[in-house]
């Protein structure tokens, strides 16, 4: 399992871009046929994927953890971003389409991960966090959900909101984990930026175009820095740094958090003309 220890504020000014592009990035998480994990020391989260073609893939607790299996003192948000799979969650087999998702909760275990057509995996997208509470394990599928729309043409940030584990729905000790779907012409997300001492985030940009690019902004909002990243890439933020971001065509990403809070407003809002 790989290992980001991140920087802080103030180390963070004097980073190159290779510096931040291995301490905040992940690249090559979705691997046919691997379970790919890596743990940031920031609120001890773990990243991770699942691509399962041939053969079903276990998870497993890697010897970091010190424990039985993963989710002995952890919880797990999972979302397929690929084709129709399934998990199986302590002898139940729970089938998953695009877009939908499943919370494991603490004490969950074996769990496994299968594609219903091995030609065309699913890709299981991994985030967790440990667990103080036991909540039930519950599937979530996306196409029944409420979602919010927020932005408008005339700026380029017109998008859908679909929260998928929250306060108001399916529960969880830590975790908060939701998606936004850019409209067609909207390339801008989480724009006014805002930033949440609180909790940490991660995201993950998917659905874009393999020639185009995501523009990610991170950073205190006095000093702010850029990623550049492709399809399935995953970004680490600091409660500190601010998280948004702007493509060259219209994509999808996944936002999970951990922390202190788990209220989704919570946020300490920056005004755009702010940005430095």
């Amino acid at each position: 399992m790989k290992v980001l220890q991140l920087a802080d504020a103030i180390r963070f000014k004097t980073m190159t871009t290779d510096e931040l592009r291995g301490t905040f990035l992940l690249t090559d998480l979705f691997q046919p046929g691997e379970i790919n994990l890596a743990y940031v020391d920031l609120d001890r989260t773990i990243v991770g994927s699942a691509v399962p073609t041939s053969h079903a893939l276990s998870l497993q607790a890697d010897p970091l953890l010190k424990a039985d299996y993963f989710t002995e003192r952890r919880e797990l948000g999972i979302l397929n971003i690929g084709a129709p799979g399934a998990v199986t969650v302590n002898g139940e087999r729970l089938t998953l389409d695009n877009l939908d998702a499943l919370y494991v909760g603490r004490g969950s275990h074996p769990i496994s991960f299968d594609s219903l057509n091995p030609a065309q995996p699913a890709e299981f997208y991994l985030l967790s966090y440990p667990a103080h509470a036991v909540h039930p394990t519950q599937l979530i599928q996306s196409a029944g959900l409420p979602h919010s729309d927020l932005g408008a043409p005339e700026t380029a940030n017109q998008r859908a909101i679909t929260r998928l584990i929250h306060l108001g729905g399916v529960r969880s000790c830590q975790l908060v984990m939701g998606f936004t779907q850019l409209a067609p012409g909207s390339v801008w997300n989480t724009m006014p930026p805002h930033t949440h001492m609180r909790r940490s985030e991660v995201y993950l940009y998917f659905n874009l175009p393999p020639a185009d690019r995501v523009i990610h902004l991170m950073g205190s909002p006095n000093q702010t820095r850029n990623l550049v990243l492709a399809n399935k890439q995953v970004v680490v933020s600091p409660g500190w740094s601010i998280h948004a971001g702007v493509g060259t065509a219209s994509y999808t990403f996944c936002w999970g958090m951990g922390g202190e809070n788990q209220q989704y407003d919570d946020m300490d809002k920056v005004a755009i003309a702010d940005l430095l």
